[in-house]
C-alpha cells in the first residue's frame, strides 16, 4: 500500500465519532473538498478508498442523515446523499471556528479531497478545495499552528500544497496520524542522511578531478622541459619534484611531499610544481 493510502486509512480510523461537534466539522471539511459535486438535488462524494467512503458514511449517519446511497463505479467508491439533508448541518465561518474545531475542519478536508507523495521521492502535499475563498481561509487557518502552505488554481478548483518536509510532518501530525509522522520521519532521516553522503561524494569526486587535472598539466609541462633539453637546467629541488610527479601521476600534494628525501608540506610541493610550469611556459 502507498504512503498516501496509508495516511489515509490511518485517519480514517480515528475514533472520535461520540463526539458530535468534532463529527460536524470534519464532516464540513470533507463538504469543502473538490471530490464533492452537485447533481440537480443530490450531493456526491467520490474515493478510491474504501476506507474513507466508510468514514464519511459514518459521519452521516452520527449526524442524523441516513438517506444516502453507496454505488461503486471501476474502482470508485460514490456515495449520494440529498442536498437538503446536508443542508440541515448548521453553516459554520472557518474564521470564526476555535482552535480544535478547525483541526477537525482540516483532517475532512484532507480526506476528502487531499493526496500526499511518496516521501521517498519528494516532499508534496495537497489539499484539492472546491472555492478560493475556503483555500484561502485554511491557509490563514493553517498558520496559527504553524504550517506554511500555498495555493495554486487546477482546472477551475484549488489545491493547497505544502511541499517542505518539516511543514508536511507539522501537518500530519495535526491530522493525529501518529503512525506515519513517525514513518514520514524515518524517511526524512534517511533521505538527508544520503543527500549528505552524496555532497561528500560529490565533493571528494570533485577535488580528485582538480587532482588529475592538475598532475596532467603539471606532466605535460615536464615532458616539455625535457623535449626542450631544459630539464637539465632545473635546480636539484626541482627535479627531484618533476620525477617524482612522472613516477606518480595520481599522487596528491601531500603525499608528493612525503616522498622527497627531504619532506615538505602540500604549499612547498605547490611552490616547486609552479615554478615548473613557469619555466615550461617560458618562449
Amino acid at each position: 500500500m502507498s504512503f498516501s493510502k496509508d495516511l489515509k486509512e490511518e485517519i480514517s480510523k480515528t475514533e472520535n465519532l461520540s463526539n458530535k461537534q468534532a463529527v460536524k466539522y470534519e464532516l464540513i471539511g470533507y463538504l469543502l473538498s473538490n471530490n464533492i459535486s452537485q447533481e440537480k438535488q443530490n450531493i456526491k462524494f467520490s474515493t478510491e478508498n474504501e476506507y474513507n467512503i466508510n468514514r464519511f458514511s459514518r459521519l452521516l449517519s452520527n449526524m442524523g442523515i441516513n438517506n444516502y446511497d453507496i454505488t461503486l463505479q471501476g474502482k470508485l467508491y460514490i456515495i449520494t446523499v440529498k442536498l437538503k439533508e446536508i443542508n440541515k448541518i448548521e453553516n459554520v465561518r472557518i474564521q470564526e471556528a476555535s482552535q480544535e474545531q478547525i483541526k477537525w475542519i482540516i483532517r475532512g478536508a484532507y480526506l476528502g479531497g487531499g493526496s500526499i507523495n511518496n516521501p521517498e521521492n519528494k516532499y508534496h502535499l495537497e489539499l484539492g478545495i472546491k472555492k478560493l475563498e475556503d483555500a484561502e481561509l485554511l491557509v490563514q487557518a493553517l498558520l496559527t499552528f504553524d504550517i506554511k502552505s500555498s495555493i495554486i488554481e487546477k482546472k477551475n478548483e484549488y489545491a493547497i500544497y505544502i511541499k517542505d518536509g518539516e511543514e508536511i510532518s507539522k501537518f500530519l501530525a495535526l491530522l493525529g496520524a501518529n503512525k506515519s509522522v513517525i514513518k514520514f520521519e524515518e524517511i526524512r532521516v534517511q533521505r538527508e542522511m544520503n543527500n549528505k553522503i552524496n555532497r561528500i561524494v560529490n565533493c571528494e569526486s570533485a577535488n580528485l578531478n582538480k587532482t588529475i587535472n592538475a598532475s596532467i598539466e603539471q606532466i605535460e609541462a615536464i615532458k616539455r622541459l625535457k623535449q626542450n633539453h631544459k630539464f637539465e637546467n632545473l635546480s636539484d629541488s626541482l627535479k627531484e619534484i618533476a620525477t617524482l610527479r612522472l613516477e606518480n601521476p595520481n599522487a596528491s600534494l601531500v603525499e608528493l611531499g612525503q616522498k622527497l628525501k627531504q619532506p615538505v608540506g602540500k604549499s612547498g610541493v605547490n611552490y616547486r610544481l609552479k615554478k615548473i610550469m613557469e619555466i615550461a611556459n617560458e618562449k
